[in-house]
């Protein structure tokens, strides 16, 4: 498989680090400097963007325009999914997106749903989530987090949104999103230097504290989990999660 990496930070080293080992061959490399072109994509049986949020949109036009897969661990762009996912219909194009490509996350998601279901019917017991990423990380609350949270909202009626809430708001972009609202879902976003991501869940009532946790020791499970959807989405069409992929659905 013959592979443009779109974004080439940590994560582009790390994912190209596995394709090779899987016997696969990065043939680009999209930078700001050296942006996707038809010439770089001309043999390209992928590409997995791991960018920024201001460039993934024209990135994804990009890629479906000239039908090359697109696996796109980006986030920041949920507003535009629709707008996204009529494109890849027109276009009859092929992408899997996730707001983490982590088998292990992936399974946390699952298991979040799961406990969700069980956990509503106990009104005693308030659900939050906190998340921990490294300084550098652009979004907050993490694309993660959000997929955690609409997995707790879709099974609690009274739930109807999330608010993010930080311990040092200096580094988190402000928005609506900030203030507490009736009704809402506490997501706390940390920033720390260092830090690969961690995502906890708890249920806390006056009695007792129940809390499922996924933390990642480095990057290699984010880049293998691209590896693998890239390998997937060979010769089919639509739009694709990372439940498709693992067959989680």
């Amino acid at each position: 498989m013959k592979v443009v990496l779109v974004g080439y930070g940590k994560m582009g080293k790390e994912i190209e680090k596995i394709l090779i080992s899987r016997g696969h061959e990065v043939i680009g490399k999209a930078t700001d400097v050296n942006p996707l072109n038809k010439e770089m994509i001309a043999n390209a049986d992928a590409a997995i963007d791991f960018s920024t949020p201001t460039s993934v949109l024209e990135n994804i036009d990009f890629l479906l325009a000239h039908n090359i897969p697109a696996i796109v661990g980006t986030t920041g762009w949920n507003s535009s999914y629709d707008k996204v996912k009529t494109s890849v219909d027109e276009k009859n194009g092929a992408l899997v997106h996730a707001s983490n490509f982590s088998i292990g996350v992936n399974l946390f998601f699952k298991l979040n749903e799961q406990l969700s279901k069980l956990m509503e019917p106990y009104n005693e017991y308030t659900p939050s989530i906190t998340e921990i990423h490294h300084t550098e990380k652009l979004d907050a609350p993490s694309g993660t987090a959000i997929t955690l949270a609409n997995g707790i909202i879709q099974n609690y009626s009274q739930l109807e949104d999330w608010y993010c809430a930080s311990e040092n708001s200096a580094t988190i972009p402000q928005s609506e999103k900030n203030t507490k609202k009736e009704n809402q879902l506490k997501i706390e976003a940390v920033r720390e230097p260092d830090v690969k991501g961690t995502h906890l869940i708890e249920y806390k009532s006056n009695i007792d504290t129940l809390s499922i946790q996924h933390e990642a020791h480095n990057r290699t499970g984010f880049a293998l989990g691209a590896v693998i959807a890239a390998e997937w989405i060979q010769n089919k069409k639509g739009i694709f999660t990372m439940k498709d992929v693992l067959q989680l659905s």
